[in-house]
């Protein structure tokens, strides 16, 4: 890496790093308003409670990622603008693109580390702490999950428990699984103490098999031997523990994998439903792009400010920072109506904020 390079990247990490402590600590400071007493009186390791932040903080991060490199750009542009050091850099002979490189990659690396806040850690620390925070940070209560409800719509089956043991969902407690023919006439209910999910199939302690004629009417047990077992083991059954914690948790903290195989899954999904669903899936496919749409947005407002006027450059970079998540939210609007098709809702803001950060960047090269 060039001196140059090294002194932007330097120039620019610091005031991103203020900003994104910045925002962190605002959020945080709003958490404890509400919550200070509780975990006071919990009694919670000092790691747990970090662990809590920074899981409550994780479905807001692609919302701060681009806001804290939106006004870190701003600040660096500025201030070489201010310095004439931007001036410096272009008289010896320095392309406009060099100069930003550095910042761009940033940017990319941020969108990188989005993506995978929004695949891999939301989906197992968000969930963790709604049910920390709704259990009032009762560490005994919170690994336990009440009445849980999974209904497999495309094998005619419904599972239902009366807590699982533990978050991961391999182990359910009281099971009752039902399954219908059909035409919706009753088959055969299996009732359990609990069933575990091990090595890729569900074991079942003490299962009571009740069987049914096409008619609804309860009949002798065909599978008596089977019924006898203490332990049963059932490879019929399909789901997995994944399966029943998506329809058991909240749907924003799930990952992309897991709202399209969601959405395969269940066809009784009414057209409403699949389309909003489908458009949250694509929606967070493209949340990790606005990292990049508000540097490459960010640059060339920074040097208008240098040149001109340093509000009408902070005032337009904020205001096509709001109008990106304006468009965005009108495009889930039209989603959910059914104007639109949900993949053009959800990629259509960030094409057209491409074109409009490309068409600025070329101006100002």
């Amino acid at each position: 890496m060039r001196i140059l390079s090294r002194y932007i990247l330097r120039e620019f990490l610091v005031p991103l790093g203020y900003c994104l402590a910045g925002f962190v600590g605002i959020y945080v400071l709003f958490e404890l308003f509400g919550s200070f007493s509780r975990i006071m009186d919990s009694g919670l390791p000092a790691r747990t409670i970090v662990r809590y932040f920074l899981a409550y903080l994780g479905p807001y991060f692609m919302y701060l990622a681009p806001a804290a490199l939106m006004l870190a750009t701003l600040y660096t542009m500025w201030n070489f603008c201010r310095h004439s050091e931007l001036v410096a850099m272009r008289a010896s002979g320095v392309g406009f693109f060099a100069i930003s490189k550095p910042i761009l990659a940033v940017s990319l690396a941020m969108a990188a580390f989005v993506a995978w806040v929004n695949e891999s850690y939301v989906p197992r620390e968000a969930q963790w702490a709604k049910r920390l925070r709704t259990e009032r940070f009762n560490m005994q209560k919170m690994e336990r999950s009440d009445d849980i409800v999974y209904r497999n719509s495309r094998d005619n089956r419904v599972w239902t428990a009366e807590s699982l043991a533990y978050s991961s969902g391999m182990h359910l407690l009281n099971v009752k699984v039902t399954q219908d023919r059909t035409n919706g006439a009753r088959f055969y209910c299996i009732l359990a103490e609990r069933a575990d999910y091990l090595d890729r199939e569900w074991w079942f302690t003490n299962p009571k098999t009740i069987h049914y004629d096409e008619k609804g009417d309860e009949v002798a047990s065909i599978t008596r031997d089977a019924d006898a077992l203490p332990l049963r083991a059932m490879p019929q059954f399909d789901e997995r523990p994944s399966d029943i914690l998506l329809q058991n948790r909240d749907w924003r903290f799930n990952s992309v994998r897991e709202k399209l195989r969601f959405i395969k899954a269940h066809k009784d999904l009414t057209e409403d439903q699949r389309r909003g669903f489908r458009y949250d899936a694509i929606a967070q496919i493209v949340s990790p792009f606005a990292c990049i749409l508000m540097t490459l947005l960010a640059i060339p407002a920074g040097i208008s400010s240098g040149r001109q006027s340093v509000f009408k450059g902070i005032l337009g970079a904020l205001a096509m920072f709001f109008a990106y998540y304006a468009l965005a939210i009108g495009g889930m609007v039209l989603a959910d109506k059914g104007v639109l098709n949900p993949v053009v809702c959800a990629v259509a803001p960030p094409v057209v904020f491409l074109a409009v950060a490309c068409r600025s960047f070329y101006r100002h090269r």
